[in-house]
C-alpha cells in the first residue's frame, strides 16, 4: 500500500497567528536591551539587566511592568543629576 500525505495535519509555522485573542507570543525587548519579557509557559517572566525582576500572567501586564519600570529608572537618573 503506497504511503499517501492527504491525511497528514498541515504544519502552521507560526501557531499564534490563529489566535483568536491575538497578543505576542515571542516576547518583548526593549531597543536598549535592558528589559526583556520572555513568555514561560502561560505567563511571562521580565528580565531586567539578566536578572529576573518579576513573573506577569499575560503580556499586556508584562508591558505595562516594563514601562512603569523604565520610568522609574528615568526618575532616579533625574534625581541624581539635581542633588550634584
Amino acid at each position: 500500500m503506497p504511503s499517501s500525505n492527504k491525511f497528514l495535519k498541515p504544519h502552521i509555522a507560526q501557531p499564534g497567528l490563529l489566535d483568536a485573542e491575538p497578543g505576542n507570543p515571542l516576547g518583548y525587548v526593549t531597543n536598549d536591551g535592558m528589559w526583556a519579557a520572555v513568555p514561560c509557559g502561560k505567563k511571562f517572566t521580565i528580565i531586567h539587566n539578566g536578572s529576573v525582576v518579576h513573573q506577569a500572567r499575560t503580556y499586556d501586564s508584562a508591558l505595562n511592568f516594563i514601562k512603569k519600570g523604565i520610568k522609574n529608572e528615568g526618575s532616579k537618573r533625574n534625581r541624581r543629576q539635581r542633588t550634584k
